[in-house]
């Protein structure tokens, strides 16, 4: 503490409190491709439905990889995927772009860029053909909203009669597809109002000045079939309504916060709906709606909130961004300060709406693609990882695998705190003659890998149902085995092998690709390669925890390296807490009180048999010091897995002790 240069008393408290932290084993990771969700960043996914409504369902074209990522799911609930970057666009107004995530959109295309993306008014929020289903309309002022008397624009039909399903107008220019209308009645003389009957329809098609109608339940917001419900007379004048009047409550006008500022009409209604049902499976499903929201760029809500609507659909659509202002809104994004806004005059009652077009899909990443998607996860500081899945190693660019998987061990290898888990090609396995050949290809594969303690190999595939598609399907089966190591977590530790009967059943699987026999696991354990195994009324299991390294060591095992995984990153966690101290004794009888009662507390959950922590001045000579060093030896006794059970039976005769012949 400082001195104190006149009396008084100072208080001081020091913190001797610090204990080695809890670290994360069970977080996996993974590339995906899929028909829609952000790309080139982590997404963390909690559940296979999460999975679905954040990158959709599983497609004929990336099942393989979809399916790897939802049966991890099954045993864990932590997972961190990426969509990698390949020849997808976003669907827009006028063409197709790239957005790649939020963070894209900010920096390059949104109100922060003076909207430079040259591609309509609006876009899809993800790339995919999804984004073609997509459509906006927006009402930006109260006599395009409704309802409004079609003054001048009377119905000049004189057989306009109840069942109808087309009627003809002065003027149908004046109207749009989608407007509802209201005829008044002909039980009476209407009057200057249009005599409102109460009764709606919806245009579904104009011909010049013949308008195709249908029924349309305000209650619903579908149209429904039959024509007219009553006959209207010759110059019955019409009440019009935008198409989704009936889902605001008042007409678009003045924001108070603009009105407050000496501006007006700014007012917007925007729907966002899918126009052909490729989202929902119902064509014309309304997604969502902003009421209210202000052309003003720095409009404000009653809360204080931006009301500008490029930020509120930024911070609330699920569905699309915007990318410029319609050019009929003359002032759009302009300050509110004595501004007024509302659209063009010769547009009054017209509402714009935008069909957006262009999106498009691309599944078949290259492995370059595949490699800068898998390099989101390899720095270890700012990405949280224990379990990293390859997913298919086949590529359209690497019929052998050996090029994907070799980059994903090379991740976790130069990581050094989590574990790569690698299926064979698929054509290793799948649709091959006989379990001699799947176990020549199998092998071949894995001596085609690099050694590294850093990763576990399986031995292929399972048969699984996909119920998104209603059919069965091979996939990988390194997402189940990096579930396994997951859920072992969760019931034991991470330092228990996953394989075997008590930890090991893989799930949902219907039947292997590849079911090797007793001979044929010899072969793949030799190799490194990890069996699963049906056993008939067992389960599918797996029978093996090896990992990749070739070298024979106590690392050649699941449970020890993962042992060292968690000693390592929580030791070393608790060590940063060191740096900047003075290496003397203090410091390092301190180290020792951290990292002591965590390793006994591992010895008394069987992690270890013993240990010992050399923390003295014995490894901190002066040198040390004098480098601004500190070291600590840190030496354990790992426990083993049982791999291999000898049991033998003896038979004595009956006068013989059991005494004389034990150890015989």
């Amino acid at each position: 503490m400082a001195f104190q240069v006149s009396p008084g008393v100072s208080v001081t408290e020091k913190d001797l409190t610090n204990v080695v932290p809890a670290v994360s084993t069970s977080s996996g990771g993974i590339v995906i491709t899929a028909e829609k969700g952000p790309i080139d960043e982590i997404t963390t996914i909690s559940s296979e439905k999460q999975l679905v409504d954040t990158f959709g369902k599983p497609t004929a074209d990336n099942f393989e990889e979809w399916f790897t990522a939802a049966n991890f799911l099954g045993y864990g609930n932590n997972l961190k995927v990426v969509r990698p970057i390949t020849g997808m666009l976003n669907a827009g107004t006028s063409a197709g772009v790239l957005i790649k995530n939020t963070t894209d959109y900010l920096d390059n295309f949104g109100h922060a860029a003076s909207f430079a993306g040259s591609v309509g008014a609006y876009a899809a929020r993800e790339p995919g053909t999804l984004g073609n289903s997509l459509k906006v309309s927006v009402c930006a002022n109260s006599t395009a909203f409704g309802p409004h008397s079609m003054s001048g624009n009377l119905v000049a039909d004189a057989s306009a009669a109840i069942g109808d399903t087309s009627i003809t107008v002065d003027d149908g220019s004046l109207m749009q597809v989608g407007d509802i209308l209201e005829f008044g009645d002909a039980a009476a003389v209407p009057s200057t109002d249009g005599a409102p009957s109460g009764h709606y329809y919806k245009i579904t098609a104009i011909s010049t000045h013949v308008l195709t109608i249908a029924r349309f339940n305000t209650a619903t917001g579908k149209t429904e079939t039959g024509g007219l419900r009553h006959a209207v007379v010759d110059n019955a004048k019409v009440l019009r309504h935008w198409e989704y009047y009936f889902q605001f409550s008042t007409p678009p006008t003045s924001t108070d916060d603009v009105v407050a500022a000496g501006g007006s009409l700014d007012e917007m209604h925007i729907v966002v709906l899918d126009e052909d049902g490729g989202i929902t499976g119902t064509a014309g499903e309304i997604l969502e709606t902003f009421e209210g929201v202000s052309q003003a760029f720095d409009g404000k809500t009653d809360s204080g909130n931006s009301n500008y609507y490029a930020d509120v659909i930024y911070n609330q659509s699920k569905y699309v961004y915007v990318m410029d202002h319609e050019t009929t809104l003359a002032n759009g994004g302009s300050a509110k300060k004595g501004t007024t806004f509302d659209n063009a005059a010769g547009d009054a009652f017209v509402v714009k709406s935008y069909s957006l077009a262009s999106g498009t899909d691309d599944f078949a990443a290259t492995n370059a693609e595949i490699a800068t998607a898998y390099e989101k996860f390899a720095d270890s500081e700012t990405v949280d990882l224990a379990l990293l899945m390859c997913g298919p190693s086949q590529t359209g660019d690497d019929a052998t695998g050996d090029t994907k998987a070799t980059a994903v061990m090379d991740i976790a290898t130069d990581r050094k705190d989590c574990v790569a888990f690698i299926s064979p090609a698929r054509t290793d396995v799948v649709d091959v003659a006989n379990a001699v050949t799947q176990t020549q290809n199998v092998v071949g594969f894995a001596d085609g890998l690099p050694s590294t303690s850093y990763a576990v190999i399986d031995s292929g595939y399972k048969y699984m149902y996909d119920k998104y598609n209603d059919v069965y399907r091979y996939v990988p089966l390194n997402g189940d085995t990096a579930g396994l190591c997951a859920r072992t977590d969760s019931v034991a530790d991470a330092w228990f092998s996953p394989g075997g009967f008590n930890r090991g059943q893989i799930r949902g699987a219907v039947k292997l690709a590849f079911n090797p026999n007793q001979i044929q696991r010899d072969e793949l354990y030799k190799s490194r390669v990890n069996p699963v195994v049906a056993f008939p009324g067992q389960g599918t299991v797996l029978f093996g925890d090896k990992t990749a390294q070739s070298k024979p060591s106590a690392f050649d095992r699941i449970n020890v390296r993962r042992l060292f995984i968690v000693l390592e990153k929580t030791v070393s966690t608790a060590a940063k807490f060191q740096l900047f101290e003075f290496n003397d004794e203090f410091s390092r009888a301190n180290f020792r009180n951290l990292v002591e009662p965590f390793l006994r507390d591992v010895q008394g959950r069987r992690g270890i048999t013993d240990f010992q922590v050399v923390c003295d001045a014995s490894n901190n000579t002066g040198d040390v010091v004098d480098r601004n060093e500190f070291r600590a030896d840190i030496f354990v006794k790992p426990n083993r897995s049982i791999n291999f059970i000898q049991l033998n039976f003896v038979a004595t005769r009956s006068g013989v002790a059991f005494s004389e012949v034990a150890g015989a």
